[in-house]
């Protein structure tokens, strides 16, 4: 049988692991965390299109301490209501696009995969890999070696992998916003549970949804033109910054924010408009670390599940790894490309200035979207959840 080394323990590399041992190919899984890393990130949506590649693998249960969140309402800072439509189409059987904690979701999946009799192991940071073409050595911080048939990093956006397929692979791009966020308790809102309400504020973005226990899960985009280095966030006094940036808007922010016992760490958000080499020898990257794309895009977790099944596919049927990564590439990287710069573009419609809001809010939204678009609607954003039709046939294979 086949072993691969996978590099990480986020979303993409569980998901692979399991898809690779569906296709008759083994996982080892290398963390560089020395702990499991649990209480790492907020939370995350994940849209139908990630949900059905978890199906495939009989994985979509790892989504079950999550909640529905099927519509989305978009309002101005003035408190307008620009559009509201579905938040992507509904699967048969019923499933819809599933909000859930990052630590829940990568419990969920690190524990199905030990289930499974994968091996994940941690306090392996990788330092340098090499192929001699008919294998591949990768070693690590702590003086440790593995060998495998291939190797998968699966490590995120400051993907190690990525240096070293290709060293002269670019650096990720600052999108110009910070992001934090955080849990309310005792906030009264009019949105029902599970409605994701997205507001472009007068100077910042900020986006909350209602858990079914009534717990209030936001976050919010602050603009910040110039990358910031980590003292810079350290000493930044965060909460008042957020009532500055709120405090003219008619929105339930400063509320939410208010009743917010801890707030997020602030950190910048990157993306990668496009990583011209995924693969070298017996080695590609997957998720982040090929096709970051920024936190607008709402797409990151979904298109690493994606791209998990998609690759273990191409392995099983092709004769050779190299002709694998080749078919792997060319099946996905107009598609998330496509997502990326669509994120970006969100991300850019954000913080736009007085001019910028009148047209978005009085031309843009009205002409693309309609106005005050009700959940009757078809989604304009219908092409980013759509998956390929003969995904039913991996299950299977």
């Amino acid at each position: 049988m086949r072993q691969a080394l996978i590099i990480g323990a986020g979303i993409a590399g569980p998901v692979a692991a399991i898809a690779l041992q569906r296709a008759g190919i083994a996982a080892t899984i290398y963390e560089s965390y020395s702990g499991t890393a649990e209480s790492v990130g907020g939370f995350l949506t994940v849209a139908v299109n990630g949900q059905y590649a978890l199906r495939t693998l009989e994985l979509d249960h790892c989504l079950a301490a999550g909640f529905p969140t099927p519509d989305m309402a978009i309002s101005s800072g003035s408190g307008k209501l620009l559009a509201a439509f579905p938040y992507g189409p509904t699967l048969p059987n019923g499933p819809v696009a599933r909000t859930i904690s990052r630590s829940d979701l990568y419990t969920a999946l690190r524990a199905e995969a030990q289930d499974r009799g994968i091996e994940i192991l941690h306090g392996k940071r990788l330092l340098d890999a090499e192929s001699d073409g008919s294998a591949v050595r990768a070693h690590f911080a702590d003086g440790s070696s593995a060998v495998g048939d291939l190797l998968i990093g699966a490590d995120g956006l400051r993907s190690r992998t990525r240096e070293i397929i290709d060293a002269a692979a670019p650096s990720a791009r600052y999108t110009g916003l910070l992001n934090t966020g955080g849990y309310a308790n005792g906030v009264r809102l009019a949105s029902p549970p599970g409605e994701l309400n997205l507001i472009f504020g007068r100077r910042a973005f900020f986006g909350y949804v209602v858990h079914p226990d009534d717990t209030v899960w936001w976050f919010a985009n602050l603009p910040e033109s110039t990358e910031p280095c980590p003292k810079d966030l350290s000493c930044m006094d965060l909460r008042a910054r957020l009532v500055t940036l709120f405090d003219r808007d008619r929105s339930p922010a400063l509320d939410i924010i208010g009743r917010t016992a801890a707030l997020a760490a602030p950190y910048g958000t990157y993306d990668f408009p496009s990583v011209p080499t995924w693969s070298r020898d017996l080695m590609i990257i997957i998720g982040d670390a090929a096709h970051a794309a920024s936190p607008s895009a709402g797409q990151g977790a979904s298109l690493a599940i994606e791209d998990a099944v998609v690759l273990a596919h191409a392995l099983s049927e092709k004769s050779s790894a190299t002709a694998a990564f080749e078919h792997f590439e060319q099946s996905r990287r107009a598609r998330v490309e496509r997502v990326v710069a669509w994120g970006k573009k969100a991300g850019d419609g954000k913080a736009p200035g007085a001019f910028g809001r009148l047209i978005r809010d009085h031309i843009v939204f009205p002409f693309f979207v309609g106005p005050h678009a009700g959940r009757g609607k078809a989604d304009p954003l219908s092409w980013i959840y759509e998956f390929p039709s003969h995904w039913d046939a991996l299950a299977t294979s």
